[in-house]
């Protein structure tokens, strides 16, 4: 019996070892958060290998990535912070990192969002400029892509000093969209893919902020150079960028980063 104990242990050792093996660490911007979980799941379906993910703004990530945790792959909202982390030999583009290029996996969509039973009128380029707007949740622009293209998009307006003042800033663009949820804001500056998750589309509306008004949100892709799974990290960058899930990405609220058909 002591035998076929000990021996139980190894095995049960030995597979949680291998699973430990297989797991894929991820930094993601948080405008992935409601988006990763099922393409993680149908990944691991296929594969065997685990991912999971870490959804912070992505300044926070590159500054852990540049502190040495220990991620396997970057996603990060923007092409910035990856060409930065290329840059002090931290990460590489998949298949290529004498190219020093991240892949550009989606292309970020900016919104405006109020709840439904806000009295506010609907959202709209006319609601910015209406005074019964008394808080505005953004993103930090200092450290979140999308808070960046939201104070791009109202300088453009000519709406930002005056807006200023109304800000609620959110660490990321995923507390930004909480901060409306909960009340906190009248309404937020979020990306698509906050807005278009069930309870968001559920319990409020929102308008596609005109693609001119922002710098196009391209965002980029890469491989830790210190990544202890390098195959496997590999393996999810390609899966991330087939066609199957490019057009997955497109129904969570991003534009793909390769071509898909209509």
């Amino acid at each position: 019996m002591l035998r076929f104990s000990i021996r139980l242990a190894l095995v049960l050792s030995l597979l949680l070892s291998s699973a430990a093996a297989q797991t894929v660490r991820v930094a993601a911007a948080a405008d992935l958060e409601p988006v990763l979980p099922p393409i993680f799941e149908q990944f691991q379906q296929m594969t065997g290998i685990h991912a999971e993910a870490t959804y912070e703004a992505s300044a926070a990530l590159t500054t852990q990535i540049e502190n040495g945790a220990p991620f396997d792959v970057f996603l990060s909202a923007n092409l910035d912070y990856p060409k930065k982390l290329i840059a002090d030999g931290l990460a590489q583009g998949l298949g290529n990192g004498d190219t020093g290029s991240p892949i550009v996996y989606a292309t970020g969509n900016l919104v405006l969002w109020t709840r439904k039973d806000t009295h506010l009128p609907a959202p709209s380029l006319d609601l910015l400029r209406s005074p019964a707007l008394q808080r505005l949740a953004i993103a930090n622009p200092d450290r979140a892509p999308y808070g960046k293209a939201a104070v791009a998009a109202l300088q453009k307006l000519g709406l930002y000093k005056s807006l200023k003042p109304k800000f609620v800033t959110a660490e990321n663009i995923g507390q930004a969209a909480q901060f409306v949820d909960s009340g906190n804001a009248d309404a937020g500056l979020i990306s698509l893919t906050s807005a278009m998750t069930p309870h968001l589309a559920a319990s409020g509306r929102y308008f596609e902020i005109p693609k001119d008004l922002y710098p196009t949100i391209e965002q980029g892709a890469v491989l830790i150079a210190k990544s202890q799974q390098r195959v496997a990290a590999q393996k999810l960058l390609v899966y991330l960028m087939s066609a199957p899930v490019q057009e997955q990405l497109r129904k969570f609220g991003l534009t793909p980063g390769r071509p898909v058909p209509e």
